[in-house]
């Protein structure tokens, strides 16, 4: 068949993402761990204060609904790949038609859980992974999507959308010629300053995890990396501590290993069964970074594939990136511009080799394959193809994302400033709700107030944008309670914590808002003003109970202020549907362990209660089940609660496998 491009729906079991937490998310990132010898305030290290201007996606349940799915579709007469547009534009299935075979794990549902730096994430297929080190903040939001053509006619699906936090565009171009064995993805970012710019890029794939799944790569030696700085140690390859980390099932631990490619070696991973066939992901030497993800085969690990696609879906992550391991940036020079090509595709190596004992042999029979199935030369040429069509303005928009990078290019056009992006990346306007309030303000030096305690403009941290606030308020400070809050998280972000209490107070005398009193709380912690911070929350929370993140915030700070009696009367006038919220039910064991009452904890956990947005590498639930049960005996048998017991509870009374979720070495 021609190669084609269309558009379709798909029907699968979907959790709805909810309502997005209108808290900002102000402290140290959750997910980026800092590579030794790189200090976190160096700022040409790359490592950033906060996540924001994004916001927290953790409204989401567990409650999956057959549901409607735009994908689109690139095919010809071998493969048929399939994209989530509104997730991210994650390539979601790669079919291989000639084998009847999926080269990707699909997983058979879309469910959040909390592994991203936004807290919403799903596994299953690749992800695209731009900016800061974590998972990119589009995982589970839309990308803009367009329909493009190469000079020869063959369709082009272009991804694209602007990252928030660097600024700075980024764009896929995928597509699959007639007859091509694989498919091929062109990316491209861009430093649009006139300084270094420190880039994130992972292509994370999913592929099915089996005991016959043999991952290979052209390296002899990797990083291994588990949960901590400390446990970055150089490996050899495959045979790590007498055990061949190339069969992920032999391991119970979750590990992370950043393969050592050398130089000169062309980049590629793949991951071969038993009759050695399997996915194959290749890329131009840009893409020289290569890793090993896997769960290992303990309860937590078991847990957390569950948790995320149903019982009996094991998978393992092979992956692609920019820089040696993924605690560190490549950084970008002023204005330089970085692309490369990526390659899918089924390898068939000889089976015998893949799995024999020689793993020298086994890489060079996969690389003579992949030399018939793509040849480097012929890869390099399809590479150098790409920059003749790569700024064509798009045929159409098939699918838009968010609105901010319009009103960045807006703002970037009042100021006299290039653009961020050249004609090939379209963003239309900002049409948001979100977006009005900061377009007035460009356009009028205006920041339009409000009656009601309802926030109308979305986050923006940016230097210009503050510029611009802070001019605002110069000139009339009076003029909106709504512009001080903002200007407030500004500060904060840039680290001028007075600066940031000087405006929450001053939207605090224009109207008194949950908003700003939660600010403030979140600064009077920082400053160790736990109880103020506890009074701050409950006024807040009084004015908006309705406010779940809100309301977990003020438990969190009861409890630190040695308040547990106080929370658990406030949980009780809750109506059922708030308080069975599962980070609710968590923070009641903690007050009710606090305050002795080892009833109410051993119901709460006989509930099996879920906490659908548990954290990975999150301890808290280990925690609390071990004090109970230590508690409850020490009670019970009047003996006391030493290390005795301690080690008598975790021998007798081992953590339910529905509380599970340890990525640590006890796992």
């Amino acid at each position: 068949m021609v190669s084609e491009l269309r558009l379709e729906s798909w029907e699968m079991p979907v959790a709805p993402l909810g309502a997005e937490n209108p808290l900002p998310a102000f402290g140290k990132p959750n997910y980026q761990p800092v590579l030794s010898g790189k200090p976190e305030d160096d700022p040409d290290a790359g490592y950033v204060p906060d996540y924001l201007p994004y916001t927290v996606q953790d409204g989401y349940s567990r409650d999956r609904r057959p549901t409607s799915v735009k994908v689109a579709v690139l095919e010809n007469d071998i493969l048929r790949a399939a994209f989530l547009l509104d997730y991210g534009g994650r390539l979601w299935s790669l079919w291989h038609k000639p084998t009847a075979r999926e080269l990707l794990y699909v997983n058979p549902m879309l469910q959040p859980a909390n592994l991203a730096m936004r807290n919403a994430w799903f596994s299953g297929g690749v992800e695209w992974n731009m900016g800061v080190i974590s998972h990119t903040p589009f995982t589970c939001s839309p990308l803009f999507a367009a329909r493009h053509e190469t000079p020869d006619g063959t369709p082009v699906l272009r991804l694209y959308e602007w990252e928030r936090i660097r600024q700075a565009a980024y764009q896929i171009d995928a597509y699959l010629p007639d007859g091509a064995e694989i498919l091929y993805v062109r990316v491209r970012l861009v430093n649009p300053f006139d300084h270094p710019l420190p880039m994130y890029w992972w292509s994370n794939t999913a592929v099915p995890e089996g005991e016959e799944v043999r991952v290979v790569v052209p390296a002899d030696r990797a990083y291994r990396y588990a949960l901590s700085v400390a446990d970055l140690q150089t490996v050899p390859v495959p045979v790590v501590d007498d055990k061949d980390i190339s069969y992920t099932t032999r391991f119970k631990r979750a590990a992370d290993y950043f393969f050592l490619i050398p130089e000169a070696q062309r980049p590629w991973i793949t991951a071969l069964d038993g009759a050695g066939r399997g996915l194959i992901q290749v890329s131009t030497d840009r893409l020289h970074g290569r890793k090993l993800f896997l769960w290992g085969t303990g309860p937590g690990g078991k847990r957390w594939q569950e948790w995320l696609g149903g019982p009996d879906r094991g998978y393992l992550e092979i992956q692609a990136g920019l820089a040696p391991t993924q605690l560190e940036y490549a950084i970008m020079p002023p204005k330089a511009e970085w692309s490369w090509l990526e390659g899918y595709g089924l390898m068939q190596a000889a089976p015998q080799t893949v799995h024999g004992g020689d793993w020298d042999a086994a890489r060079a029979d996969i690389e003579q394959r992949l030399e018939g199935l793509s040849p480097r030369a012929a890869f390099e040429a399809e590479f150098a193809r790409g920059e003749t069509w790569k700024d064509l303005p798009p045929q159409e928009i098939l699918h838009r994302g968010s609105g901010w990078g319009a009103l960045e290019a807006q703002r970037r056009t009042a100021a006299g400033a290039p653009p961020f992006a050249g004609p090939g990346l379209d963003f239309g306007t900002p049409s948001e709700p979100a977006q009005q309030p900061w377009l007035t303000l460009l356009q009028t030096g205006r920041f339009p107030g409000s009656e009601s305690n309802t926030l109308n403009a979305g986050l923006l941290v940016q230097t210009e944008w503050r510029a611009l606030l802070e001019a605002c308020a110069a000139r009339d400070p009076a003029a909106s309670w709504e512009a001080w809050l903002h200007l407030g998280s500004m500060r904060l972000h840039d680290g001028e914590s007075a600066g940031a209490r000087q405006a929450w107070e001053a939207s605090l005398a224009l109207k008194r808002t949950a908003w700003a009193l939660r600010n403030l709380a979140v600064l009077m912690r920082l400053e160790g003003q736990i109880e103020a911070a506890a009074d701050a929350l409950l006024e807040a929370h009084a004015l908006r109970p309705e406010l779940i993140p809100l309301l977990v915030e003020m438990a969190r700070a009861l409890i630190d202020v040695g308040r547990a009696d106080e929370l658990l009367r406030r949980l009780a006038a809750l109506p059922e549907a708030i308080r069975s919220h599962g980070r609710l039910r968590l923070l009641e064991v903690e007050a009710g362990l606090a305050v002795g009452d080892l009833d109410r904890v051993g119901r709460l956990f006989a509930s099996r209660f879920e906490i659908v947005d548990y954290r990975e590498g999150d301890e808290i639930l280990t925690d609390l089940w071990h004090r109970y049960h230590v508690g409850r005996l020490s009670r019970d048998e009047g003996i006391p609660a030493d290390e005795v017991l301690s080690l008598r509870v975790h021998r007798e009374y081992p953590l339910p496998s529905v509380f599970d979720f340890r990525m640590t070495a006890e796992s």
